[in-house]
């Protein structure tokens, strides 16, 4: 079968993590584009608040509260989507929790608990999704983040979830590539989002936790999952700044190694500020953002990355903008060159002559005279 998804209003998408942060804003915001949605988290409280919004703007949704931890779980809200609305057309993996923190200082059942619902939330939502996504079609979509390629210091148990279900859904999407199923698979890398990830973090750090800068709006990401979701890609980082770290990261490690454990105890954690509980355990939904920074709302490189062909033809339309340009102010260049040319030979002619005349024998000038 070939791959082909849906415009967004005919579908039925499924949200893991939707109680708080960009799970909430792409639910809201693909029920605002006519999507059917089907909300996921643990807090059910939160999830009914997100419904009734959606429900009074005049949207379509249902929630159904879910660990993703529990495969069994995560089963029973994909059969619940199935049996509510017919069927699943896009599943987006987004629920996650993180620990701030050394990476000798995080007891080793906080940490497994990270890799329970960041990695296997993951895996778990994966499983669940493609039985009902392999006969008709679909997009499985993943949110990791730029910690996926940049390991940070102070965020490394993070990063090393977030690294894991990174080669997880990169070799899923090769097995059922070759198996071929028309399931498009996408991983979502966002740079630092303006979302409440700070409060809700296992933070052993002094103070608060805080969302490593540049800091973009979570409307941006949820803008990448919809895009996703009706047009296959393989990945799409959000943020050109997070991008540009990960090349730093990549092509200066040396630097990158010496500089980045300087800088993040600093960057990451407010001392004036108290550390509200943590969702590691529990569900803390709610806020959208996280209302201590302004957030960039726009990123041209992540525009470009969610439409490639139409950043190829303007790439090209400025490049061929640029040339034409060029050429112009060559032919401009060359136009007064042969001018210049020109009058230099007339000068040179001028001379000539003025030099003939001046050496002109007497006996000839009072002849011509």
């Amino acid at each position: 079968m070939k791959l082909k998804l849906k415009p967004l209003a005919e579908q039925v998408i499924v949200i893991t993590g939707a109680s708080s942060g960009i799970g909430r804003v792409t639910a809201r915001l693909a029920a605002a584009r006519g999507a059917t949605v089907v909300l996921v988290a643990r807090d059910e409280v939160m999830l009914a608040e997100v419904v009734r919004e959606i429900e009074e703007a005049g949207g379509t949704a249902a929630y159904k509260a879910a660990d993703v931890g529990d495969q069994a779980a995560v089963d029973a809200a994909a059969a619940f989507a199935v049996e509510r609305f017919g069927r699943i057309d896009t599943w987006v993996n987004d629920a996650g929790t993180s620990i701030f923190g050394h990476l000798l200082d995080i007891p080793n059942d906080e940490h497994e608990q990270m890799m329970r619902t960041n990695y296997f939330g993951t895996v778990h939502g994966c499983r669940a999704a493609v039985p009902f996504l392999r006969d008709r079609g679909g997009a499985l979509i993943t949110v990791g983040s730029i910690a996926s390629d940049l390991p940070a210091p102070v965020m490394g148990a993070y990063s090393a979830t977030k690294q894991a279900l990174k080669a997880y859904v990169e070799v899923l999407r090769m097995e059922l590539g070759n198996a071929g199923l028309p399931i498009s698979i996408t991983l979502i890398k966002p740079s630092g989002i303006d979302t409440p990830i700070g409060q809700h973090t296992r933070n052993y750090l002094p103070g608060e936790a805080q969302i490593p800068p540049v800091i973009y709006a979570p409307e941006l990401v949820a803008d990448a999952i919809l895009s996703a979701a009706t047009r296959p890609r393989r990945e799409i980082t959000v943020g050109g700044f997070g991008r540009l770290q990960v090349m730093l990261g990549l092509h200066f490690p040396w630097a990158y190694e010496l500089l980045a454990p300087k800088a993040t105890d600093a960057l990451l954690s407010d001392p004036s500020r108290k550390q509200p509980p943590t969702n590691l355990w529990e569900g803390r939904g709610g806020a959208e953002r996280s209302g201590e920074r302004a957030a960039k709302s726009f990123s041209l490189y992540t525009k470009a990355a969610e439409h490639p062909a139409a950043a190829a033809l303007g790439f090209a339309a400025i490049g061929g903008a640029a040339f034409a340009l060029w050429r112009s102010r060559q032919d401009k260049a060359s136009t007064t060159r042969v001018r210049e040319g020109r009058a230099d030979d007339a000068a040179r002619v001028a001379d000539d002559q003025g030099k003939r005349a001046y050496n002109v024998p007497a006996r000839e000038i009072a002849i011509t005279s």
